[in-house]
């Protein structure tokens, strides 16, 4: 099925991540965009919603076939998973609470963890934190795929294998590339998300927990949505690292398309991140975006400049260079 791509090594840069440079400039020409910052009082109510949605699921699923489970987990339950692993994104960054309340954040992230099915929350954010701060860093970034993926998954049907497999290398590649110590929260991730998983195998069966889990593995490789995690930094321009998609999934992923926003202003809730597209537009509209996440995975899989290896890689001090 198609062609190989034709990259067999990802873009190394010598420069900075443009995102510090960028937020500087625009602080400077618009310090009002510090108003925007802090938590979102909101974003609390929204998640806590869509978890006892997903309860409510789980009730309503445990009768039907294992034929109409799967559909109804693909078609709407992974979507409100998907969409609660956005929200664990914009509380990694402490914005439900505030920076004051740190601790809370990270409880809150492994309250709306629980209908994902599998833990993570608590080991997203110890990632997150150096995806932004070393962006591209070389065995420091775990967004950016390994040299075995990248050189295993290169023709258009092992590309959409390594899509469908997103769930999994998302949670492995860690482990390979940057591995950290295990914390007392993310073993209290594990056991709260444990207890939970029994607790609704308890009630209910097996079904609502496959409900659950499969709803989330599904969303998160080919599916719409998931259009967002090669959307973010794969090179479709070469050395454009960061893109912004403005389209109407924002509506459901907590505005995780304001990219490019996102990256310069970590600390800005998504609920609030079109408003600096909106105060500062000269920065944004020039720069390259997409109009589709659907068509992302599509030119994705057959585009043979695109494949694993289309990431924009740097070295930083604390690394060593191979």
């Amino acid at each position: 099925m198609g062609n190989t791509v034709v990259r067999d090594d990802f873009e190394w840069v010598y420069t900075e991540q443009p995102h510090c440079t960028r937020r500087k400039q625009i602080l400077a020409k618009y310090p009002e965009i510090k108003s925007l910052m802090g938590h979102d009082p909101q974003l609390k109510w929204v998640v806590t919603a869509m978890v006892l949605t997903q309860v409510l699921c789980c009730f309503l699923v445990q009768a039907l076939s294992w034929k109409w489970l799967l559909f109804w987990a693909y078609m709407f339950g992974g979507c409100i998973n998907h969409s609660l692993t956005l929200a664990i994104h914009d509380i990694s960054h402490n914005v439900a609470f505030g920076n004051k309340s740190a601790m809370l954040n990270r409880l809150f992230g492994i309250f709306a963890n629980l209908p994902v099915g599998v833990p993570y929350s608590v080991s997203f954010k110890k990632y997150h934190v150096d995806h932004h701060r070393y962006l591209g860093g070389h065995k420091l970034d775990v967004d950016i795929p390994t040299k075995l993926e990248a050189y295993l998954f290169s023709s258009p049907a092992r590309k959409v294998l390594w899509i469908i497999l997103q769930p999994l290398f998302y949670a492995l590649r860690p482990l390979v590339v940057n591995p950290k110590p295990i914390s007392r929260l993310e073993l209290l991730n594990v056991a709260v998300q444990l207890g939970f998983d029994g607790l609704i195998v308890w009630l209910w069966g097996l079904k609502p927990l496959v409900y659950l889990v499969a709803g989330s593995v599904l969303c998160m490789g080919l599916h719409p949505i998931s259009g967002h995690f090669i959307a973010e930094h794969y090179m479709y321009l070469t050395g454009i690292e960061t893109y912004s998609y403005y389209g109407p999934l924002n509506y459901i992923t907590f505005n995780v398309g304001y990219h490019m926003e996102h990256h310069d202003f970590p600390s800005i809730p998504g609920s609030r991140l079109p408003e600096v597209k909106k105060i500062a537009p000269e920065f944004y509209n020039t720069l390259p975006q997409h109009d589709s996440w659907i068509r992302v995975l599509w030119d994705f899989v057959f585009c043979d400049a695109l494949g694993p290896y289309s990431r924009v890689k740097r070295h930083f001090p604390l690394t060593k260079k191979e």
